[in-house]
């Protein structure tokens, strides 16, 4: 076994040794594709959403220098017919592109330096099958393949880390991906020597101009998932059962994690933050800690026409439409607004809804790291709304009105260029900023399907919490008693009956002066039921 070259089964069999699911299925897909025309696969996610784990799954099945049998045995895989025909039984490169980079010197020096070791291993490995000369990558596969009459499979992980580490050298980027090109562009070596290959990366391949870096790669990422959805994260099916076995609730689980939803698949968690969830019995931010959200602030703070309304309008629970098709694939050719929401689908921030093309917050995890990154920016009034947002929720649940009301009135003026007060949306937009801490005890429930108010809203409290139901009607020009009685009247209480004896009703109304100008003065009631 080899560092690139046939590296063995050692990493899948640590991956067993632990908390797993079962992802095999995607061997069986690469497997439809092995000596086709669609056998160079390129699959991008997250960062923290298994790309390693399903590399290191791949090597361990397809390297024929270990007998993986025992590994796989009970698995999806293992039931399928594709499985004894394909497994160990073709020479495995495996690059890693994060590992090279953290050993190469002098980034410029990265595309020789790939070549030149994998070249050793081979030359190493197998003696006499590659020239003491030969310094082209390629040309060695096809050397070894021609001589021992076994193909390789390329398994390529975290592909694009080059475009994310040196994301300002076109010129170290044009050679890369013309090492690619010459590995993979389709041609009698390439077809005599690589039988598949598989990349994995966070960023779709690189466009230039309106044509992709690499035309033979069939793609798949998470504007686009297709056959991949459901091996792009856990599906609810996989998140229930880990639960239930390992005595999790999982509708506590649901809140935090999920939110990923793609064709076939409407329910698709951070696995990374699941298993984290599952070992230490206790579910906060674990994908969003392994970054900074300076990176998340810097992409926010652009100064795209529309950008700031749209990730305010989504941290209000709302969504966003977006055009995906303008992205250039790297991290910092961005033209537009929709560009830097796009990236933000690939590194996972936002939820694609790939039918109405819209964009959204996916949960709980990742509301909590824009919350951060926005307090940060210079979104003075927002960032204001958000940091008080905790103050305004204890005052509603201690009764305090008056507080209440001052605290709404305050977030009306700080944003009063964002928020029309005649407007349903802006309003629910600023009640929903306004108790934005809100959502880490409750689900947050815009229009009531019971309601006819003008911005009635229901928080529903979390299973682990003690904290009331509550509901919060908002009146325009009328009087605070009248938003109360329509929550009576319209029994907006009754799709609360399983919280009698412990709801609150919050009525507020605000007033405009004679003349019709806005005077934003604000009142409120709270009744305790």
């Amino acid at each position: 076994m080899g560092i690139y070259l046939n590296p063995g089964n050692s990493g899948f069999q640590m991956i067993r040794n632990s908390t797993y699911v079962d992802k095999t299925g995607l061997i069986d897909f690469i497997n439809s594709t092995i000596n086709t025309p669609r056998r160079l696969t390129c699959f991008s996610r997250p960062r923290r959403f298994g790309k390693s784990f399903a590399a290191k799954t791949l090597c361990a099945y397809y390297d024929r220098s270990c007998d993986s049998r025992a590994l796989f045995e009970g698995l999806n895989i293992s039931g399928m017919k594709s499985c004894e025909k394909y497994r160990n039984q073709f020479n495995v490169i495996y690059i890693d592109i994060t590992w090279f980079l953290s050993l190469t010197k002098e980034k410029k020096n990265l595309v020789s330096d790939i070549q030149t070791r994998v070249i050793r291993e081979l030359r190493e490995t197998f003696s006499g099958c590659v020239s003491e000369r030969e310094d082209a990558l390629q040309q060695a596969l096809f050397d070894v393949s021609e001589s021992t009459g076994i193909k390789f499979i390329i398994i390529i992980d975290e592909w694009d880390a080059l475009f994310r580490e040196a994301k300002d050298d076109d010129a170290l980027q044009k050679e890369y991906i013309q090492l690619l090109r010459g590995l993979f562009k389709g041609g009698t070596a390439t077809d005599d020597s690589i039988a598949a290959a598989y990349m994995t990366g966070i960023l779709p391949v690189k466009k230039y101009g309106t044509e992709s870096a690499l035309t033979d790669f069939q793609e798949y990422t998470m504007t686009e998932p297709d056959a991949m959805a459901e091996y792009i994260g856990f599906t609810e099916d996989e998140v229930r059962a880990l639960c239930e076995e390992n005595h999790v609730d999982f509708t506590e689980m649901k809140s935090w994690y999920d939110g990923y939803s793609f064709e076939g698949f409407a329910s698709v968690y951070n696995p990374n933050s699941v298993i984290s969830a599952i070992w230490r019995k206790s579910f906060r931010s674990y994908w969003t800690k392994s970054e900074t959200y300076e990176s998340l602030k810097n992409y926010i703070s652009m100064n795209f026409d529309g950008l700031r309304d749209s990730i305010i309008a989504m941290l209000s629970g709302q969504r966003a439409d977006v055009d995906t098709d303008t992205f250039q694939n790297d991290m910092t050719s961005f033209e537009s607004r929709d560009d830097v929401l796009t990236l933000l689908i690939h590194l996972g921030y936002l939820a694609y809804d790939q039918e109405d093309s819209e964009v959204y917050i996916p949960n709980r995890e990742v509301a909590d790291a824009f919350r951060t990154a926005v307090k940060t920016t210079d979104w003075q009034g927002v960032s204001r709304l958000l940091a008080d947002s905790e103050s305004l929720l204890k005052a509603t649940l201690r009764g305090d009105a008056e507080t209440v009301a001052a605290a709404l009135e305050l977030a009306h003026e700080s944003n009063a260029s964002l928020l029309k007060y005649n407007d349903e949306n802006s309003l629910s937009c600023a009640i929903t900023l306004a108790y934005y801490t809100a959502r880490n005890y409750y689900e947050i429930i815009r229009e009531l399907p019971s309601g006819k108010g003008f911005a009635d809203m229901a928080f529903i409290p979390h299973r682990n919490t003690d904290k009331p139901a509550m509901v919060i009607e908002l009146k325009y020009d009328k009087d605070a008693d009248t938003a109360i009685r329509q929550i009576k009247d319209n029994r907006y209480t009754g799709c609360l009956k399983d919280f009698a004896g412990n709801l609150l009703l919050v009525g507020v109304n605000y007033d405009k002066d004679a003349d019709g100008k806005e005077k934003k003065h604000h009142t409120c009631i709270i009744e305790k039921i």
